[in-house]
């Protein structure tokens, strides 16, 4: 009881010193002009206008510099057959390029003799069995530069006196990879002279009547 009688008496003390909040809203909004210690001001609240903080991320992409480098095939072909004609033919090709095909053939007779790329590389009947020309597009028989032409038409090769033919040929139709790679096919060195298809014979259009096949070999990758 005495400490309830306590609480009760502070209260009031309390709310007798104490200004009602009204009173204290009407001398701020009424200011007297006599007393110097009462300030007018206009300011009714706090508006506050935050902008939404935007973020914003930046990925930092290195920019890496590629090096591309070209694609080297390399491929090789051994000719040999049943006369003494033998001979080695290396291919490289550069990326989607032209193909280089290097030819050194020995035991010739001196003069032109054809020189083409079979359509198989199967010898089990010597270089006979290496069928055709090489055809993908099945045009008729021509030179290497002519728009009509066997892929596989490569022209002749021209042997010395020694019997020895060496040659550099340089063709886009005879690829190292692709639908169209040679790899696993055959060169084929032959008896006579190739016509090109302008001979008029009648396996002018077909072979260049180019005689006998000589030697042949298989064509295989190699290491670069």
């Amino acid at each position: 009881m005495q400490a309830a009688a306590i609480v009760a008496m502070v209260a009031h003390a309390i709310l007798t010193i104490t200004p009602s909040h009204h009173t204290l809203l009407h001398a701020l909004s009424t200011p007297n002009p006599s007393d110097p210690q009462v300030l007018q001001s206009t300011f009714h609240g706090v508006s506050l206008n935050l902008p939404r903080p935007s973020f914003s991320i930046a990925a930092t992409v290195r920019k890496k510099q590629f090096s591309v480098l070209a694609v080297s095939k390399k491929a090789v072909a051994v000719l040999k057959g049943d006369s003494k004609v033998e001979g080695v033919v290396t291919l490289t090709q550069e990326d989607d390029g032209r193909t280089t095909v290097n030819v050194r053939v020995t035991g010739l007779t001196p003069g032109l003799h054809g020189f083409h790329l079979h359509e198989y590389g199967d010898t089990t009947n010597g270089c006979m069995s290496t069928g055709a020309h090489f055809n993908p597009n099945r045009m008729t028989h021509g030179a290497p530069e002519d728009k009509v032409r066997h892929a596989g038409d490569l022209g002749n090769i021209v042997a010395n006196a020694d019997g020895v033919a060496e040659a550099t040929v340089v063709d886009k139709q005879i690829p190292l990879s692709g639908p169209n790679s040679v790899i696993g096919r055959a060169f084929v060195v032959h008896e006579l002279e190739d016509d090109l298809g302008k001979g008029g014979h009648e396996l002018s259009l077909t072979t260049g009547n180019a005689g006998g096949r000589l030697a042949c070999g298989v064509v295989g990758l190699t290491p670069i």
